[in-house]
């Protein structure tokens, strides 16, 4: 089971709390409005990361999509 993060950026409003709660997952751009990092992909033993994230993001913009294979 592959997990991804994906951040609609249409709903970002710049918070910052899935990059404060995980940077190696969630990077900011120059008006600190966030976007997963490389192709989402969450490296091994980072998932819990992932879903607190998505749970602390308070414009819902955070998903985490579950999928298989690589």
């Amino acid at each position: 089971m592959v997990l991804k993060v994906k951040v609609d950026r249409e709903r970002c409003q710049g918070h910052a709390r899935c990059n404060a709660l995980a940077p190696e997952l969630f990077a900011l751009d120059a008006f600190g409005n966030a976007h997963e990092i490389g192709d989402g992909r969450v490296p091994a033993g980072l998932e819990d990361k992932a879903f607190l994230a998505k749970a602390n993001c308070p414009e819902l913009a955070v998903e985490v999509i579950e999928g298989e294979g690589s």
